[in-house]
C-alpha cells in the first residue's frame, strides 16, 4: 500500500511540474539571456560579438534608447535602434569573414569613444563606436560606419 501511495505522489508531481512548465510557456535565450555590461570594455567587446559573431544574447539591452547609426557612403544612411536591432537579429549566428581590430581613442569614467575595423577581403569597414555609462552598465548610444 506504500508503495502504491508514493507511485501516486511521484506520478502527481510530475504532472504538475510539466503543467507548470508549460504555463510558462518558450523563452528564447537571447531574450532571458542578461549580458555583463559592467565595463566600457565589456560593452565594447559584446558589440563587436554582435556585430561581427552573431551573437544575440542581450542585443536590446546593449543599445541606449536613443542610439542611432550613420553610415557614411555616397548614399549616406542614418538608422535608428529599432532597425538597427532587427537588423543584429536576424544575423543571429552568422559570422563574419573579416578581421577585427579595435582601438580606444578617447576614454572617461562616463563614455569611450572606439574605433572597429574590419578587414574583409576586398574592403575595410570603420565604425566609430560611442558608448556611455548609464547607471551602473554601459550602453552603445552611437555607431558611424565609413567603408574604404
Amino acid at each position: 500500500m506504500k508503495t502504491l501511495v508514493k507511485t501516486f505522489a511521484a506520478a502527481a508531481l510530475i504532472t504538475i511540474s510539466t503543467f507548470a512548465m508549460a504555463a510558462e510557456g518558450p523563452v528564447s535565450k537571447s531574450e532571458k539571456a542578461t549580458v555583463n555590461l559592467s565595463t566600457a570594455d565589456f560593452a565594447l567587446n559584446h558589440y563587436v560579438a554582435v556585430t561581427t559573431e552573431g551573437e544575440s544574447a542581450g542585443v536590446e539591452q546593449l543599445f541606449a534608447e536613443d542610439f542611432n547609426q550613420k553610415i557614411k557612403a555616397s548614399n549616406a544612411q542614418s538608422h535608428s535602434r529599432e532597425a538597427v536591432i532587427k537588423s543584429l537579429k536576424k544575423q543571429k549566428g552568422e559570422k563574419l569573414n573579416c578581421v577585427v581590430n579595435t582601438d580606444v581613442i578617447e576614454e572617461s569614467a562616463d563614455y569611450m569613444i572606439a574605433k572597429v575595423t574590419l578587414k574583409f577581403e576586398n574592403f575595410t569597414k570603420t565604425d566609430l563606436v560611442t558608448l556611455v555609462r548609464e547607471g551602473n552598465v554601459w550602453k552603445v548610444s552611437k555607431s558611424i560606419n565609413s567603408y574604404k
